[in-house]
């Protein structure tokens, strides 16, 4: 199931830090299956796809802000 719309992002942020935290920690291809190969791999494309849209994501930041004066 996925996450619902009011917590999508704190939900996935908790998420992503974790899986940020294995890979700083010296993460080591075997202890991974070739699932969870594929998930990281699929992972860094997210990762990058994101990063892409800084700007948008700035901006949707500054609209909530202006909303909420």
């Amino acid at each position: 199931m996925g996450n619902m719309s009011y917590c999508r992002f704190e939900n996935t942020l908790a998420d992503m830090r974790d899986c940020l935290h294995a890979l700083e920690n010296g993460l080591d291809a075997e202890e991974l299956s070739s699932y969870e190969i594929s998930a990281l791999r699929s992972f860094a494309d997210v990762a990058e796809s994101i990063a892409s849209r800084a700007q948008q994501i700035e901006n949707v930041i500054e609209e909530y802000e202006q909303i909420k004066e």
